[in-house]
């Protein structure tokens, strides 16, 4: 019995879902390690950065649009539309690459300020607005050109061929924008009012209205970071892959949602750690690397194993809700009956 009471009071810690997450990748390293030489080299862990780089930074906006109670479903549009802006106006059109740049960076967060308008000025469902964002931006894709366009711009190339590390291991700048984009995110979300503005709104955002937390405002800053870090995204995959095309990062959407839910941040919104975004993007990685290892697997095999992780830590989250109204029923519970328990003199004291 006791046992039993103890396990639905670790349930019902916040921080459950990222001990298990974080218990979740060490394993699956162990299991990596165990059956396969080299699979604990360092490069192979730096790989795991390098290849998901962008999918971190899509992951980072995603996380906040989650934590406010919110869903974007057009940020892997906005990454394949950053990539064909750039490579048009790199390729055809020859401009400076860093102008480029500024350009779909800013492109992109009016693009999620647009919808953020749309979903607090006219109280409509986020999910509606990012879908019609989502076909809306891959449309576009396809009026700048239906074919790929190959991206041969210096910066561009030397972004992609430029590594930073030893002989026998190395990161791409990529990786060190992602790593920095992490820390300026941790630092937005726990030490600012707009971290603490997110956190509430997503908590209740009737509460946080009454609380007099600039709710409309914080919502609209939210879906505009979240399509920057995908136009962000969207620069660093043209610097991984050096092209511009309409059907680049298909899906990816549903892996950034993936990440940000296995790293335990909760759908219902209100709690998370951007810091745990991290640990669910390395596990995708983890997966795609053991499968490739194994060399037997389809890459399918990676969205059925996925697919299985969303079901677990689902039920698990669920889990954790219950638990947590559990104990505030029986928190209630004892109160109340030391009130009643209480003389007169007690109670006015």
């Amino acid at each position: 019995m006791r046992q039993f009471l103890s396990w639905r009071a670790l349930l019902a810690r916040p921080y459950f879902t990222s001990l298990v997450t974080v218990g979740l990748l060490l394993v699956m390293f162990a299991f990596g390690g165990l059956q396969y030489p080299g699979f604990l080299s360092w490069q192979v862990g730096l790989n795991l950065f390098i290849d998901n780089a962008f999918l971190l930074v899509l992951a980072i906006g995603m996380t906040f649009v989650i934590l406010s109670g919110g869903i974007d479903l057009s940020v892997g549009s906005v990454l394949a539309l950053t990539t064909m802006v750039a490579a048009y106006l790199l390729q055809v059109w020859h401009w400076p690459a860093l102008l480029v740049i500024a350009l779909v960076l800013l492109l992109g967060t009016v693009f999620g300020a647009l919808m953020g308008m749309l979903i607090h000025f006219f109280k409509l469902q986020a999910f509606i607005v990012t879908l019609a964002g989502m076909f809306l931006a891959r449309g576009l894709c396809y009026l700048i050109s239906i074919n790929s366009i190959t991206i041969d711009n210096p910066l561009f190339v030397t972004m992609s061929q430029t590594r930073i590390g030893w002989p026998d291991a190395f990161v791409s700048p990529s990786v060190v924008i992602a790593l920095l984009m992490l820390a300026v995110a941790i630092y937005l979300a726990h030490y600012t009012r707009f971290g603490r503005a997110v956190y509430a709104i997503g908590g209740n955002e009737h509460s946080a209205l009454l609380m007099g937390l600039p709710v409309g405002q914080t919502k609209i800053a939210v879906y505009a970071f979240s399509s920057f870090c995908a136009a962000l995204g969207g620069v660093l995959f043209s610097f991984y892959m050096l092209s511009g095309y309409g059907l680049h990062a298909q899906g990816t959407e549903l892996d950034a949602i993936a990440a940000v839910v296995i790293g335990g941040t909760l759908l219902a919104g209100g709690y998370g750690y951007v810091a745990g975004t991290l640990t669910g993007v390395l596990i995708l990685g983890v997966i795609q690397t053991l499968i490739a290892f194994d060399g037997t697997l389809s890459s399918w095999w990676t969205k059925i194993v996925i697919g299985i992780l969303l079901f677990v830590f689902c039920a698990v989250q669920r889990l954790m809700s219950l638990s947590a109204q559990k104990a505030g029923k029986q928190h209630e519970k004892i109160a109340k009956k030391k009130y009643d328990s209480a003389t007169p003199v007690q109670t006015v004291a």
